[in-house]
């Protein structure tokens, strides 16, 4: 039995992990993970990376270490493609940076294939946007982004000994939780930076536009939480910037649809997600408009049994219309469902089950200025705002969750008292 996994984001890796725990250990299957990194990192900490508060050399993960240890393989590559009929999936061949060939097209069997390659930024065809602003969907950029933000400090901090007036601006547009997050935690770096050095640094000099196209920031959260996280970003100087929408993306600007000129040292897309365009119908399989793969109610991909998609790149409807949101805790709970119903399938005496969302609620992380949002679902009897301290305390426990499916829980104690003693002999930013 031949399981494939492509995709090592939150979903695809820990259902590896479990996979190769249960059926790997015994070899009664063979685990396979694809996915084009080295290393996995938790997307929802990608904008700590690019504004310099994680290292992503310290917190990323080994998927070869990982997989040795967890009684699956792991295979570096890229989907090229997908054969149904002979059950193979093809991997691009792998390239270094100067464009010569470190690994040649290879082919992988399958009995079970599961898809989990995730989600990117969506620029909605917005002229521009590709060439001029940064992105936030790996962390090879967030690397990228975060080594300009150094350099243009630098500049910024030599200029200001000359100039009076001398600011820095960003702009970023999406006022979803990346782009809220993400201009807390620059007004951090900002902040931090002054304590290394850059003496002439001062909070004013930052300028952030946080433009959003909707009428309100955190659309997904409670309208009076999205209003809390809003009043904490004007409080920080952050010029938030609603109902307003980019229609061009230029070299240092964004001009809006009502001819407004944004314009910025750093330009930041964060604005909506979609499946690359280069999977859409991949081997004939339903996809949606922004290229997710249609799914059943047991997460079997709509015209195949032995093809399952979870995470971002899964179009899941729930009973009520609604699709299941693009998030970790949705991707955590596939993986779980999915790892259920393969086991079913693989006995072939059950019934696969179907799966349903449970929403837990959502938070957002102002650095550390604030915490705030909300918890639902099962773990209150309705919705219950919180913030301060509780909030920061739960927000951290997601990523706590994610480290106990892949490491259980005496290894993620191990890597909780390391962050805690990292706290102490580490600076507070990544500054290199």
């Amino acid at each position: 039995m031949d399981i494939v996994i492509v995709g090592g984001g939150a979903g695809g890796l820990e259902l590896a992990t479990r996979l190769g725990r249960k059926l790997g250990r015994r070899k009664r299957a063979t685990i396979t993970l694809v996915d084009r990194n080295n290393t996995h990192l938790w997307k929802p900490l990608l904008h700590e990376v690019a504004s310099g508060s994680l290292d992503s050399g310290v917190d990323a993960l080994s998927y070869r270490a990982h997989a040795y240890n967890h009684h699956f393989r792991f295979k570096i590559g890229s989907l090229n493609s997908v054969d149904r009929t002979a059950k193979t999936v093809t991997l691009a061949p792998l390239l270094d940076e100067d464009g010569i060939e470190v690994l040649p097209r290879r082919t992988l069997h399958y009995d079970i294939l599961v898809l989990a390659l995730g989600s990117v930024t969506n620029d909605f065809g917005t002229p521009g946007v590709r060439e001029n602003a940064f992105f936030l969907d790996a962390p090879a950029q967030a690397e990228r982004f975060h080594a300009k933000l150094l350099n243009d400090l630098l500049r910024l901090n030599r200029r200001a000994e000359d100039e009076d007036g001398a600011v820095y601006r960003v702009a970023i547009v999406g006022g979803g939780a990346t782009g809220v997050e993400l201009s807390a935690e620059l007004h951090n770096t900002f902040t931090a930076m002054k304590a290394y050095g850059l003496e002439g640094l001062r909070p004013e000099q930052l300028q952030i536009s946080l433009v959003e196209a909707g009428p309100r920031i955190l659309p997904a959260l409670p309208e009076r939480i999205a209003g809390a996280a809003h009043q904490e970003l004007v409080q920080l100087g952050v010029n938030v910037m609603t109902n307003t929408a980019v229609a061009e993306a230029h070299h240092g600007r964004f001009l809006t649809r009502e001819g407004e000129v944004i314009e910025a040292d750093m330009l930041v897309w964060a604005a909506g997600v979609k499946v690359p365009d280069h999977f859409a119908n991949m081997a004939g399989l339903e996809t949606n408009r922004i290229n997710q793969w249609l799914v059943r109610a047991t997460l079997q991909a709509s015209e195949d049994d032995f093809v399952y998609a979870i995470g971002d790149c899964a179009a899941c409807t729930m009973p009520d219309g609604q699709r299941v949101p693009p998030r970790a805790q949705s991707a955590h709970q596939m993986a779980t469902h999915v790892y259920r119903n393969i086991l079913r399938q693989i006995a072939g005496d059950e019934e696969l089950q179907d799966y349903r969302y449970v929403d837990h609620g959502s938070l957002v992380n102002l650095a550390r200025y604030s915490t705030v949002g909300s918890l639902m679902g099962n773990l209150t009897s309705g919705s219950m705002k919180i913030e301060g301290r509780i909030a920061r305390v739960m927000y951290v426990s997601l990523y706590r969750m994610h480290q106990v499916a892949l490491h259980g829980w005496f290894r993620t104690g191990l890597c909780m008292l390391s962050d805690s003693i990292n706290k102490v002999i580490r600076p507070r930013l990544k500054l290199h």
